[in-house]
This record gives C-alpha cells, sequence and structure tokens, in this order.
C-alpha cells in the first residue's frame, strides 16, 4: 500500500492511495462491550430480517450522554436502555441514541433495539429459487468481514471491541440454522424451528455469523469436540473428500501453537452464491460449495485442502487474537496462508512447501510490479477491505517464514506459542509479535520488520560468479537491481540481510558448504576460499528470504545445479537461468530433468521454461511431457505448447482433448492453448476447433463447469471470428450455470480486441447490461471484461458501475480498470472521449433548461 509520504510512485510503482483515501482510527471507546444478544425472525421470500439486538455495555468513563452505533440501512423501531424508552436518530450509516441518563462508570447497561432490514445490500444474503435458476437452494447467510456487520444488526462495528455473544432465529422447516459457539436449544413450533445458540468466548462483531439451509449434516470429531461439515443434501461424499483431513489440523494446529483448539465445536457451511472462498467466523467457517470435491476433482484438489486449513487456522489466528485494528490485518491472513505451507510441509514433504511458498512469493510479487507498491501496515485507505489483497496474504505469509528462518524452527514455535498463549482471547497489534519475539527468544527483529512490514517492496538480486583457480576462490557478486545508480544505492530502496551462499559438489560424498555474508550495498563482491572448485552455487541456500533473482552462472554450473541442487526452488532459479543461454545443450538438460526431476514442482517449471527455446527438440520434449504421470505437470506442459505453434503440437492437444484427460484442469487448458493455436499460425484450423470447442460446451457439463470454462477461454482467443463471439454471448445469458456464466463474461473482454467496430459495440452493450446485476461476483466479471479492452466506450461502463455499486471493492477495481483502459487506448483518445461525454451532457442539460423554461411560461 504505496503511502504518498513512503513509497508512493517509487521506481515506477503505483499508489496505493487512490483518491479519497484518509487515514482511520478505531473510534473512542464508550466503555467495554459485553455481550450481543441477537433474537431474530426470517422472512425468506420477501428477504426480510425482524430482530431485536440486545447489547450490554460496561461505559468506561462517568457522564456519557450518547451512544454510537453502526447501523446501515436498518429501520429503527425503538430503543431501550434498562427497559426505559430513548430518543434516537438514525441517519442510514449511524444509530445516535441520545441517554436520558448520563452513564455511570463501570454500572453496566443494556441496550435494547428492535429493528428490522428487507432486502440488504450487503452483511446478510438471501438465496432463492428464481425463474432462471430454479434449482438453486433457499438458504440465508451472512458475510461480516470487514465492516458488513452493521448491515444485518446495529453493533460497535469495528475489530476492537471484544464480546460473548447469543443467536437465536426463528426458521421455516425443514431449514437448520448454525451459528458461533453451542446449540443450546431449539423449539418447534408448527412448521417454523427456534434455534438457539450461545457463544461464550468474546469475538469481534465481524466474525458473528448465523447460516440457514436444508443441510446434510457429516459428523466428525477431534478429542471429543464435535467436528461437523454442512453441505447440499446429496453431497455427503464431496463433504468427506474435501473437509475429512480436518480432525487432523486441527491437532497440527494445537500442537505447533501451543494452544488446543479453543472452542466446543467446529463446523463448517459450504453455502451457495458465496462472495469470497471462506470465512472464519469463530468456531463456524462458511465456504464457498465450489471448493466440494468430486472423485475427479480430487486430483487436482490442493486448493480445497489449502482453503480448509487456512479458515481453520484463523480460529487461532484471527479469532483467538484478534487484530486491534484492520492495518494489522497481515498478523492473521499472512499466519493463515503460511499455515498452507505448514500444513502442505506436514503432509506432502518439504519440497511441495517449498514450492507452495514459492508460488505464494510469486503472487505478492506480481501484484507488487502490475498493480501497487505499499507497506504491509498502513491505515491509510478508503476503505478496509481494499487490505484484503496479495500484499496482505501472500507477502504476509512470506514474512512469517523469513521470521522462521532468522530464528530458526525451535524459537520460532517458542515465539508463535508465546505469542498466542499471551494474547489469547486479546487483542494484537504489529508490535506484539515484535514483543513475543523478543520474549521467547531475546531478538531484535524491528530491522526485518522496517523492511519488509513497514515499507513496501523486496529485493531484486542478480547474481554472478567466476571461479580463480589459482587461488582457490570462488567469486560471488550480488547487485540490488531495485537500487537506481543514480540515486547512488538509496538507503529507502537498499534492503540489508545476511543471506546464505552455498557451494554444491555433485559426488554424494561433498555436502554443501554454506556461508552467510550481509548483503547491504547496492553491489558487493564476496570471495571464498575453497578446496576445489564447486560443480554449482546455490544463492539464498533453502530459498527463505522473499526475493527476486537472477542468476549470472557459466552453463556447466547451472546444468549442475538443475541437476543436484538439493533444493527444488534453487533448481527452478537455474532452469530459468538456463533457458536464457539457449541451444541444444540446454534443451537436452531441460528435457532430462521435464522427465527425471523427481519433484513435480520443478518438471511444472522446466515445462515452462522449455517452451521458451525455438527450437524443434523443445516442441519434441514437451510432446513426450504430455505422457507425465502427475495431472500438474501435464497441464503445465499443455500450457507451455501454446508457445510451440507446431503441427505437431497442435495435434497432440487435439487427440488430448478428443480423447479426455483425467484431469479436469488438464482438459479446460487444452481447449484454451487449441483456441489459441488456432488464432494464430493454424488459422487453417479455425473451423476445426470452434466445432470441438462448441461440442465440448454442449456435451461436458460436470464440476465447477472447469472443462467448458476452459472451452470459453479457449474461444476467446479466436479474437477474429465472429462466430466465436456468438456462442460466448449464449453463454452469458442468465439462466446458465453461475461458473461458466462468470467465464463467459470475462472472455467478452478477451475477445473484444480483435472484433469489427459493430460487434465490439454489441460487446459493450452486453456488458452495460450485466453491469446492472447486483451480484458481487458478476460485477467483478464485468469489470475483469472491460478492462482488458482496447475501446474508451469501456471507459463510461466502468464509471457508471463506480457511481452505482455499493461495494467499495467493486469500484476499487473499476476505478484501476478506467486506468488500465486510458493507458491502453492512450491518453489522448481517453480525453477526446471524456470531452465528448462532458459535451454531451452539457447538451443535454441545455436541452433541460430550455423544456423547463417552456414548461414555466406556459403555466405562468
Amino acid at each position: 500500500m504505496a503511502q504518498s509520504y513512503f513509497d508512493s510512485d517509487q521506481n515506477g510503482h503505483k499508489s496505493f492511495e487512490l483518491p479519497g483515501a484518509r487515514p482511520h482510527y478505531n473510534p473512542d471507546r464508550p466503555g467495554q462491550v459485553n455481550h450481543i444478544f441477537l433474537d431474530l425472525v426470517l422472512d425468506i421470500p420477501k428477504q426480510r430480517l425482524e430482530g431485536n439486538c440486545t447489547i450490554t455495555l460496561t461505559p468506561v468513563r462517568n457522564d456519557i450522554r450518547q451512544f454510537v452505533l453502526d447501523a446501515v440501512n436498518l429501520t429503527i423501531e425503538s430503543v431501550q436502555i434498562d427497559g426505559e424508552s430513548q430518543p434516537f436518530d438514525c441517519d442510514g450509516e449511524q444509530l445516535q441514541i441520545q441517554l436520558r441518563n448520563p452513564t455511570e462508570a463501570g454500572k453496566e447497561v443494556k441496550i435494547a433495539i428492535a429493528y428490522h432490514v428487507e432486502k440488504p445490500q450487503r452483511g446478510i444474503y438471501f438465496i432463492t429459487p428464481s425463474q432462471d435458476y430454479p434449482n438453486k437452494p433457499t438458504q440465508v447467510w451472512t458475510q461480516g468481514e470487514d465492516e458488513d456487520s452493521r448491515f444485518w444488526f446495529p453493533c460497535f462495528d469495528y475489530p476492537g471491541q471484544l464480546a460473548s455473544s447469543e443467536l437465536r432465529v426463528t426458521v421455516p422447516k425443514p431449514l437448520i440454522a448454525i451459528s458461533n459457539g453451542e446449540l443450546i436449544g431449539t423449539q418447534e413450533e408448527g412448521d417454523r424451528t427456534t434455534y438457539h445458540w450461545l457463544q461464550n468466548h468474546v469475538h469481534p462483531t465481524y466474525l458473528m455469523t448465523l447460516a440457514v439451509g436444508d443441510f446434510a449434516e457429516i459428523r466428525d470429531e477431534w478429542q471429543g469436540k464435535p467436528v461437523t461439515y454442512y453441505v447440499e443434501k446429496g453431497r455427503e461424499d464431496d463433504a468427506r473428500r474435501s473437509m475429512g483431513k480436518t480432525p487432523q489440523m486441527m491437532e497440527f494446529y494445537s500442537h505447533v501453537f501451543g494452544y488446543p483448539y479453543p472452542y466446543p465445536k467446529y463446523a463448517q457451511v459450504c453455502v451457495d452464491d458465496f462472495i469470497f472462498g471462506g470465512m472464519e467466523n469463530t468456531s463456524t467457517t462458511l465456504l464457498t460449495d465450489r471448493c466440494l470435491l468430486d472423485e475427479r476433482a480430487a486430483l487436482d484438489g490442493m486448493r480445497t485442502e489449502s482453503l480448509v486449513a487456512h479458515e481453520l487456522a484463523h480460529q487461532w489466528f484471527g479469532d483467538l487474537v484478534v487484530i486491534k485494528h484492520w492495518s494489522h490485518a497481515w498478523i492473521k491472513e499472512g499466519m493463515a496462508s503460511y499455515t498452507e505451507v505448514l500444513w502442505t510441509e506436514q503432509e506432502y514433504g518439504k519440497d511441495d512447501a517449498a514450492y507452495y511458498l514459492l508460488n505464494e512469493a510469486r503472487t505478492y510479487i506480481h501484484e507488487d510490479t502490475s498493480r501497487y507498491r505499499r507497506p504491509i501496515v498502513t491505515h491509510i485507505y478508503r476503505e478496509a477491505i481494499e487490505l484484503y489483497d496479495r500484499h496482505l496474504y501472500e507477502k504476509g505469509a512470506c514474512v512469517y517464514h523469513i521470521i522462521r528462518a532468522e530464528l530458526g524452527d525451535e524459537l520460532f514455535w517458542k515465539t508463535i506459542q508465546t505469542f498466542v498463549q499471551d494474547n489469547a482471547h486479546n487483542t494484537v497489534e504489529t508490535v506484539d509479535l515484535l514483543r513475543a519475539i523478543e520474549k521467547a527468544t531475546g531478538r531484535n527483529l524491528l530491522f526485518l520488520f522496517d523492511q519488509y512490514v513497514f515499507r513496501g517492496g523486496h529485493p531484486d538480486y542478480k547474481v554472478s560468479y567466476t571461479w580463480d583457480g589459482d587461488s582457490q576462490l570462488a567469486k560471488v557478486t550480488v547487485v540490488q537491481t531495485q537500487v537506481k545508480e543514480s540515486q547512488n544505492g538509496s538507503k529507502n530502496e537498499r534492503f540489508d540481510l545476511k543471506i546464505p551462499i552455498a557451494f554444491g559438489y555433485t559426488d554424494a560424498d561433498s555436502p554443501l558448504k554454506t556461508f552467510k555474508v550481509r548483503i547491504h550495498e547496492r553491489e558487493q563482491s564476496f570471495y571464498f576460499p575453497l578446496e576445489k572448485k564447486p560443480q554449482f552455487i546455490s544463492f539464498d541456500a533453502g530459498n527463505n528470504y522473499l526475493k527476486t533473482v537472477t542468476l549470472e552462472y557459466p552453463l556447466a554450473e547451472l546444468k549442475a545445479q538443475l541437476k543436484h541442487d538439493p533444493d527444488p526452488v534453487s533448481r527452478i532459479y537455474a532452469a530459468q537461468a538456463l533457458v536464457k543461454k539457449g541451444g541444444l545443450e540446454v534443451v537436452q538438460a531441460l528435457a532430462e530433468a521435464l522427465t527425471d526431476d523427481p519433484f513435480w514442482g520443478v518438471r511444472v517449471e522446466v515445462a515452462k521454461q522449455l517452451a521458451k527455446v525455438k527450437l524443434d527438440q523443445a516442441s519434441v520434449a514437451l510432446v513426450a511431457g504430455l505422457q507425465d504421470k502427475d495431472a500438474r505437470v501435464r497441464r503445465s506442459v499443455v500450457e507451455a505448447l501454446s508457445k510451440v505453434k507446431t503441427v505437431e503440437s497442435y495435434q497432440a492437444l487435439n487427440h488430448l482433448l478428443e480423447g479426455g484427460d483425467a484431469s479436469y484442469y488438464v482438459e479446460a487448458s487444452a481447449a484454451k492453448v487449441l483456441g489459441k493455436l488456432a488464432s494464430g499460425s493454424m488459422k487453417d484450423k479455425a473451423d476445426e476447433v470452434l466445432q470441438l470447442l462448441t461440442t465440448i460446451l454442449n456435451q461436458r457439463a460436470g464440476w465447477n463447469e472447469v472443462v467448458r470454462s476452459g472451452a470459453i477461454a479457449g474461444l476467446s482467443q479466436m479474437k477474429s471470428s465472429p462466430q466465436a463471439l456468438d456462442v460466448i454471448m449464449e453463454y452469458t445469458k442468465p439462466g446458465v450455470p453461475q461458473p461458466l456464466r462468470l467465464a463467459s463474461i470475462r472472455a467478452l473482454g478477451t475477445i473484444s480486441t480483435g472484433q469489427t467496430p459493430n460487434k465490439l459495440e454489441e460487446i459493450v452493450e452486453a456488458l452495460e447490461e450485466l453491469s446492472g446485476e447486483s451480484f458481487f461476483l458478476t460485477q467483478v466479471a464485468v469489470v475483469s471484461a472491460l478492462a482488458q479492452m482496447e475501446t474508451v466506450k469501456a471507459i463510461g461502463v466502468l464509471r457508471s458501475l463506480c457511481d452505482q455499486t455499493p461495494d467499495g471493492r467493486v469500484r476499487r477495481r473499476a476505478e484501476e480498470a478506467i486506468q488500465t483502459v486510458q493507458k491502453r487506448v492512450g491518453s489522448d483518445k481517453a480525453i477526446k472521449q471524456l470531452r465528448e461525454e462532458l459535451d454531451q451532457i452539457k447538451q443535454e442539460n441545455q436541452e433541460l433548461k430550455s423544456r423547463l423554461e417552456s414548461l414555466e411560461a406556459k403555466s405562468s
């Protein structure tokens, strides 16, 4: 989040802060909220909630004469304090209660608020069958993070207030209601049932939840505590397949965090149309039902396992230990993301974990280079949800790993356990993690936090190596390329870290020889005395530090590293460096790695690199890679073949797609790549590919519409084909399964860049109509499509969406998309379009004035 007075626009990075960003602080605290009790009745057909919210509060001081609560678009019917009616005012954003009797410090009061809300914009979502989707289940669910609880009950809606909670709700049979804590009672009256839930442990309002539906309940347990999975009936097997490792994860986290799972139960509820992947409500996580795996999807199912691991970890980091302010959300989101790495290591081994962490780093780096750079911790924003980006999650995970590398495993886990135990059922800021580190280990890691947390960016290293045989010295030169020479090594850009450099040998009897060096200047050279010339060099041995690295080693050393370095990430870096050398020798080395490397992640990356070598032998090696036993490698090979535009690659992919693959994702990738090939050098295959992709759309409906979405992606690559556009258009209509429809909406942007002006106008009109739909994911898909377009007409639709959407997340994406389109079409065209729009508005205003004057003249 590149603050204007820190890293804003530094080295070409865009600012995180958009117009309207301002400092945010927690409000003044009138007292301690002790308990929140919601008594609710749902009218699902009318999308209406009637409720009584009772907040028990102990004032912190005397003579408070007003309580101000968050209450967005709630109709407040009455307010009582300790049974006495109070005057109040509600402006649609906040509820101001005027106290007849000023407070006494320490004397508890009960604020009882009767209210209702109909067709809420956010916070609580009513899912029902419709004319277009008659098979949609009837469900109601809530989503509080970041500040959306205020849309379904009045509250002090910020994370610094912790209270126990209680929820009683009446729903029609056969629906059931799940909430936080324990079910302490049910009561049946005719065709309705009342469920009464109690959460004894304190938590913030954004973690209060309600989920209602006709769910199947699958029961599991951990150390006598119920572990339950709620899914739509008929998907019980998918539930166990997708969430069945939860008890093992609970055992693992209880051990490594040094604190047993703290709540009386753990429920996971899979709901329809969920706007995120998952939400860690205290003891009751909500998940998208798209995470449920069928038997075939389980081949590629790590995403679901990681999602389950992430949300469960929040029960400690986020729910047990609560952030005091949104600016410190990396503490919980970074750790939850890092536990995806930890669980991968526990379940699948160190190589898988190292590769997972590498991809976390890549995801963050992509945002840093293409979107904006910001400090992880900042309180400058428009809405708190803006902070929930790749800096918060993936960079946060990498920072936890750096702390682990600095401390070592024993002291790292001692630190984490100290942090959790000292702050259980309380709020924390980033400084509390630093204090836990110092308390547990005596180490002061503020220097790391200053570099990676409190400012934006990461080091970019270029590393070269030479050997001096006469003096038996290895010379390694390291340049921090993120530092501009003209700035003479600005301290604000330089990183100061101690990085291990290892020298390796191909014989088994010679272990790695490792040195740790301080890298703190723009350019430094280091000399290492060795008994013999090393076969390979491993910079940042173990790859523990968040960075980018470019290796400039001789060919022989890179080949040896690709084959013999024990660390898979180092082998990947070697493959990336090798491909820049080019030539048949490089192809042979990469082809051998694609066949023989024992780790699937390296084979995935080698396939990507082979595609960059423009030699026939590279194409032959890739086609052979389609036989790899690991679906993830086959998928990478398929995607690599999009860059190898040969008849052989086309035939291999065509054969694969016609015959099918065990993996949904391999088939989907093959469909997309075939479309790309047919739109490039193999235009003579366009009719054949169009027919094949259309057949797939007609015949291969299935899990999450992955394969058919791949076919849509393939059609979108055929950018000059009006027939492909017509097919895509058909799948953007209501009634199409939602995952496929969203993919088709996004595809309109991809295919738009090659269409005729008339067809382009048709696409813009379709997206403009779609932008009027209120569903969050539809709006996001529309923005994604418009952001890919090369016409100023997209800007008008995006501006309209900015003005109309109630969702800050959509608004931000749309504003960034406007900048992208303006850059793509050229500022002159954009300015011309804006002037034309302004002239049109002026003309319309003049016409209105003329008509008004005419009416006034007639009336007089």
